[in-house]
């Protein structure tokens, strides 16, 4: 039986191959090739968005990958745009499981202090919005301190495009945008976010080039989840009190260096992943073989290259 079916399979496909390559075509000349071309190009999309779903389904799973996209998908379908807050049945069919319908400050940090031991876990739009409502800001009393890389897709935040490029931005377009998360004992926590200069608030007479900043982690913040970026995988790089406790001086050092370079964005290098992956090597919390290692060539483009300023002949 599998022999035969084997058979049969093979002479279909075979009399497929055969009708395409004597198929006659419908145009002649110019028009011909331009409907090769086209066709050809849809195929390349179709492949990189099939592939960049299979790395998005298969890539950073944890222990438990059916429970971790049940938990995506819920997510992505209570976010909201900017200014409006979700609701608490979000929060209830989201997180009710583990916290319950009210959970306090304390619950919500323990929480987090247990997802922490593994390294990675996420931390969505839904969340930050219920530490906020139960503890004004996010802050050491709802997350562990520490130094934190997170990382998120890119999306817009605006309908009504927001509703169908979040679920592209998180699945089938695979690069991620990272920064760093600050979370001291003391204080709110703080952000440091690396982009285009064009894409922070103000005016700029240089929007491209590749400009950082320091931000309180609120809804203001370059990249506090919402709703085109609404789930975030936060990875510990440093609980050490002493780090911690030096990291905000360190980054406001990185974020001045960076600003003297007036270094020029580039889409895949230097760019915001670049500025993250050398300030984390620099500071001894990455090694330089994780920085240049092929998965993160592909989950954050741009991590292993050069670092700004460097001397690449060198």
């Amino acid at each position: 039986m599998p022999a035969a079916w084997l058979a049969a399979t093979r002479s279909r496909a075979h009399r497929l191959l055969n009708r395409i390559r004597h198929a006659r075509h419908p145009f002649a000349g110019w028009q011909k090739w331009a409907v090769i071309a086209g066709e050809g190009l849809a195929g390349f999309v179709v492949l990189f968005a099939v592939a960049n779903l299979t790395l998005s389904l298969s890539t950073f799973r944890g222990e438990d990958p059916a429970r971790r996209i049940a938990h995506e998908l819920g997510v992505l379908w209570f976010s909201t745009p900017d200014g409006r807050p979700t609701s608490d049945e979000a929060f209830e069919a989201i997180h009710g499981r583990d916290l319950g319908d009210d959970p306090t400050a304390a619950e919500i940090r323990a929480h987090f202090l247990a997802a922490a031991e593994g390294g990675t876990f996420l931390l969505d739009q839904v969340m930050v919005d219920r530490m906020e409502a139960i503890n004004g800001r996010v802050d050491a009393a709802v997350l562990p301190p520490g130094v934190y890389v997170g990382a998120h897709a890119l999306g817009p935040d605006k309908p009504p495009l927001v509703w169908v490029t979040k679920w592209l931005a998180h699945y089938v377009l695979f690069p991620r945008h990272a920064y760093i998360l600050v979370v001291p004992e003391t204080g709110q926590a703080w952000a440091f976010s690396a982009s285009q200069e064009g894409k922070f608030p103000g005016d700029t007479d240089s929007p491209n080039r590749l400009s950082a900043r320091i931000t309180p982690y609120t809804d203001a913040a370059y990249d506090f989840p919402s709703s085109g970026e609404a789930l975030h995988e936060m990875t510990i790089v440093s609980d050490d009190p002493a780090v911690v406790a030096g990291a905000p001086a360190r980054l406001t050092e990185a974020r001045d260096r960076l600003a003297a370079l007036d270094q020029p964005y580039g889409l895949l290098a230097p760019n915001s992943n670049t500025v993250v992956g050398c300030i984390l090597e620099e500071a001894g919390l990455m090694s330089a073989e994780v920085r240049r290692s092929t998965l993160l060539a592909l989950r954050a483009p741009g991590m292993g290259a050069a670092c700004p300023g460097a001397d690449e002949g060198s």
